[in-house]
């Protein structure tokens, strides 16, 4: 099967749902790269929208971990409270679940708590911020790991799929030399969201960015 993989969301739910219009369940692997949460205005509406894709969808439609996933456990789960998470984009999540959605905090932040941290096959590897020259790049709390991870990813013989750094103009980029596509285009900051549509081999078929949504994050 092709797949379908979507970039950073970040509680931008009218836009996903316009962009996911575009997805072919039954030709097509959903995987979208994490950060599902925090900075749009429905975080809740988001992970609902994904609890459910993955319910009806369950091999076809798959999450992966974020760095803002992550954080949301730190400080929601048996660990918490997490201080900074509150700083970029808690805040305004603990404040929408309280309006709208209390009795699902728990639950959310549990189910996002378990998601993988990366897909793969031969051909392609996708996680939320890749893989780097680091030791441990699969712990979580690693500054250069593969939530956490800003600057060069290293070639690994695979094409690499990433989300985490937003690029300079909307628009997906590709680093020839290192075989990444990042995705990140800023569809907090009202540039839009993207997916790509990719052979099993990691060719690119398609592109598609949905504008975001005013309603997302006015």
């Amino acid at each position: 099967m092709n797949l379908f993989v979507v970039g950073d969301v970040h509680g931008c739910y009218y836009t996903w749902q316009q962009l996911l219009r575009h997805w072919q369940p039954a030709k097509e692997l959903l995987i979208q790269v994490g950060d599902l949460v925090d900075r749009g205005n429905f975080t809740p509406a988001t992970v609902a929208s994904a609890i459910s894709l993955r319910q009806r969808h369950p091999n076809t439609a798959f999450f992966l971990k974020g760095n803002h996933e992550a954080s949301l456990w730190q400080h929601c789960g048996p660990d918490g409270p997490y201080p900074p998470w509150l700083q970029w984009g808690g805040r305004g999540t603990l404040f929408q679940y309280q309006l709208h959605a209390p009795a699902t905090l728990r639950h959310h932040a549990a189910w996002l708590s378990q998601l993988p941290l990366h897909w793969e096959n031969d051909h392609l590897f996708i996680s939320h911020a890749g893989l780097a020259d680091t030791t441990q790049p699969f712990d979580e709390s690693n500054p250069d790991g593969i939530l956490w991870r800003r600057g060069p990813l290293r070639n690994i013989g695979r094409r690499q799929v990433v989300g985490h750094t937003p690029t300079p103009d909307g628009t997906p980029v590709f680093d020839e030399a290192a075989n990444v596509f990042y995705l990140d285009t800023g569809a907090y900051a009202g540039r839009g969201l993207t997916a790509i549509r990719l052979s099993p081999t990691g060719d690119l078929l398609d592109t598609i960015t949905i504008p975001t949504h005013a309603d997302d994050i006015a």
